[in-house]
């Protein structure tokens, strides 16, 4: 094989992983709200981009370059994924339903220092209580442990937050 195309194949499948990992981030970081670094992330995603695809329209006669530029595209999604999850960004909003006269994890959220909302609701079985908490997404596993600890049939649903516009004091907080 070719040393020279062998290695602007390779090159090509790395520029790809990493411009569209980039864009991933960037969607995310732009439905957060947070446009700057969405804008900033943009920029460095169409500069390299721009390298892979001048790599491949240099010689459109090699279908390893294609295969390299699909290749990276697909492992770049994937890899941009794991990295998003990995970093949480944002807050999400976590409601937890379980029957009214079952255990609530109401008190040891809000000892952990989460805000949490209780409202009382009608399921399909009978009355129930709902939490409304917002957490950072990073900090999901950790609520997860705490709710079931206290009641491991509660079911739980997570939802994206737009940003924040106002923050949550604590009870000591507002007595000041």
């Amino acid at each position: 094989m070719d040393l020279p195309l062998l290695a602007s194949a390779v090159l090509i499948f790395a520029l790809r992983i990493t411009d569209v990992s980039i864009g991933t981030l960037r969607i995310t970081f732009l439905v957060r709200g947070q446009s700057g670094v969405a804008g900033a992330l943009s920029f460095v995603e169409s500069l390299i981009w721009l390298t892979a695809a001048a790599q491949v329209l240099t010689s459109l006669d090699s279908p390893l370059k294609f295969v390299a530029y699909a290749g990276g595209y697909a492992a770049g999604t994937m890899l941009g994924v794991s990295v998003e999850r990995w970093i949480a960004v944002g807050e999400v909003l976590m409601r937890v339903v379980t029957p009214v006269d079952a255990p609530s994890a109401e008190h040891l959220l809000r000892q952990a220092g989460y805000g949490v909302t209780v409202v009382n609701g009608q399921g399909m079985r009978g009355d129930v209580r709902i939490l409304f908490v917002v957490i950072p997404r990073r900090r999901t596993p950790d609520v997860m442990r705490i709710v079931k600890q206290v009641n491991p049939d509660a079911y739980i649903t997570f939802e994206p937050t737009s940003q924040v516009r106002a923050t949550f004091a604590a009870p000591t907080q507002l007595r000041k």
